[in-house]
């Protein structure tokens, strides 16, 4: 099996990965497959936690780990795409990787215990649900309440903290440069390479006229009358399509996406 990473692949990796017994060679190369082709996922995932006092090198080792934790616990009978699972899952453990280096600020063993119990529930309804849980749902899950899921989330920016006149540890940085000249904004496009992987997933759920309509319209910016006469069905039909199709899109979509 090839490392190619267009989403027929992908589709055949996560098929020969359901299908075939855990110690199996194609089991193996399937998993080796999704794991590579989501690599540049789990890197841009790191690049958002980059700045918070831990090295982008471990983050990204922790990224990665967490990426291959994600194809192996993936259950696609669930109904949700491998990006939907795998995003949480590699925001929670790194997450859990700041909460296991230690608190910038005094936390309640409580408030450290439930954050990671919210992290893994996160992880495990995003695949249930096909989406982000809300606080409610978290906290019917965990057993406590919307307040305490709340107080846990709140707490997740108690990381570890250096100064900003610390020396810089970019392998690319010279000695003397400290964390102070090495502030900068949010790169935009790293959260356009997140939505995207999530839209690329869920729109490959979609049948294939759906997916058709969709393109015409938002890609070759047609208007709804060109495309009934392309595809041989009424204006009305095409805006049903459309509504239809972007609603479901909505729902599948985590929370965060746009």
């Amino acid at each position: 099996m090839s490392l190619d990473t267009d989403g027929g692949d992908v589709d055949t990796a996560l098929r020969v990965l359901s299908e075939s017994a855990p110690d199996s060679e194609s089991h193996r190369q399937a998993r080796e497959q999704l794991v590579v082709a989501h690599l540049g996922l789990a890197d841009s995932i790191a690049w958002r936690f980059d700045g918070r006092g831990e090295t982008h090198e471990d983050l990204v080792q922790v990224a990665r780990l967490a990426l291959v934790n994600a194809v192996d616990r993936f259950d696609p009978e669930k109904g949700s795409g491998l990006v939907a699972f795998a995003v949480p899952t590699i925001m929670g453990e790194i997450r859990r990787h700041f909460r296991d280096t230690g608190w910038a600020l005094h936390v309640p063993r409580r408030l450290q215990e439930l954050s990671l119990a919210v992290a893994s529930a996160t992880a495990m309804l995003s695949q249930d649900l096909g989406r982000a849980p809300s606080p409610r749902e978290l906290a019917h899950h965990v057993g406590v309440s919307v307040d305490d899921i709340m107080e846990a989330l709140s707490a997740d920016g108690a990381y570890n903290a250096l100064s900003i006149d610390a020396p810089a540890h970019a392998s690319d940085a010279p000695a003397e440069d400290t964390l102070s000249e090495s502030i900068g904004s949010d790169d935009p496009t790293l959260e356009v390479i997140e939505d995207r992987m999530m839209l690329r997933s869920v729109l490959a759920d979609l049948p294939d006229r759906e997916r058709e309509i969709l393109k015409l319209r938002f890609i070759d910016n047609m208007t709804q009358s060109r495309i009934a006469a392309q595809v041989g069905i009424s204006q009305m039909h095409v805006s049903r399509i459309l509504s239809a199709t972007l609603r479901d899109l909505r729902d599948r979509l985590p929370d965060t996406a746009p």
